[in-house]
């Protein structure tokens, strides 16, 4: 099994499995949609581990009204003073949703503790009322699935280093992101000790191994629709019209509008 896992996966075989997953994603989209199914998935890890990626391949072919991406931003001064849980519960899907947590309420368990954002007592106040939020949402029938993206501290270094050369991928990383790499202990003991609270049967944590990126994104994607009873929904049938005959329509001159100069003719 460990030389199986070392061997190289090509991108041949990777964009095939990952072109048949995705459509069994849309299926799985139009399962919720029919069954007015709600679905969380939560997408938790160190910095550069490689979630935004995994959540790029798993929306790419999905409804927007159907699928979204929750990414909050640092909380306002008066979300600073609700309920540490309320800001995300606005968030949560309606019947035939579903709702990606791009980073979650797991953020207190996590950079806010190691960094200091929160005290100790909202920490500890925090692993105590999450498995019974979780709890709470399972029993109102929300389909919630944890993933943990596990990437090991010379993997995520070479990452961090990519995006620093990076034109278009520098705006990834940020001060916080560096300052990750001197806490990799402290953020190490701060993820074990959230485990031992919140990896409950009600709502369990998944940890997908993530220094390989493709290995890691064919994984998650199979195991969450492993996890999900859905089912092929018969799509409904649709005919193409013929195009009426035309009515004497005639389009307006070329000069009487404002085009986009041709760039690509300059190449």
């Amino acid at each position: 099994m460990a030389d199986k896992q070392a061997a190289e996966l090509s991108r041949r075989v990777y964009e095939k499995e990952l072109l048949r997953l995705q459509t069994e994603l849309v299926k799985l989209q139009e399962w919720v949609r029919v069954e007015s199914a709600r679905l969380v998935v939560v997408f938790e890890g160190r910095d550069a581990a490689g979630k935004g990626g995994t959540i790029k391949r798993v929306t790419e072919y999905l409804n927007p009204r159907v699928a979204r991406i929750a990414a909050l931003p640092k909380p306002t001064e008066r979300e600073r003073t609700q309920w540490y849980f309320q800001r995300y519960v606005e968030h949560l899907p309606a019947a035939g949703e579903i709702v990606l947590f791009d980073r979650s309420w797991y953020n207190r368990a996590g950079v806010e503790h190691v960094m200091g954002f929160c005290t100790k007592e909202e920490h500890q106040r925090f692993l105590r009322q999450c498995p019974i939020f979780e709890r709470m949402l399972v029993e109102d029938g929300i389909l919630l699935r944890k993933y943990w993206f596990s990437v090991s501290d010379t993997e995520q270094q070479e990452r961090f280093r990519r995006r620093l050369d990076d034109p278009v991928r520098r705006w990834k990383l940020s001060p916080m992101d560096l300052e990750s790499i001197t806490r990799w202990e402290a953020y190490s003991r701060a993820k074990d000790e959230m485990l031992v609270h919140t990896d409950i049967a009600d709502a369990p944590w998944h940890v997908v191994e993530s220094d390989d990126k493709r290995r890691a994104r064919l994984n998650m994607i199979a195991h969450l629709l492993d996890s999900v009873p859905y089912h092929e929904v018969p799509p409904p049938v649709l005919q193409l019209p013929e195009r009426p005959p035309s009515k004497g329509y005639e389009r307006p001159p070329r000069d009487l509008q404002t085009y986009v100069p041709d760039h690509a003719a300059t190449l």
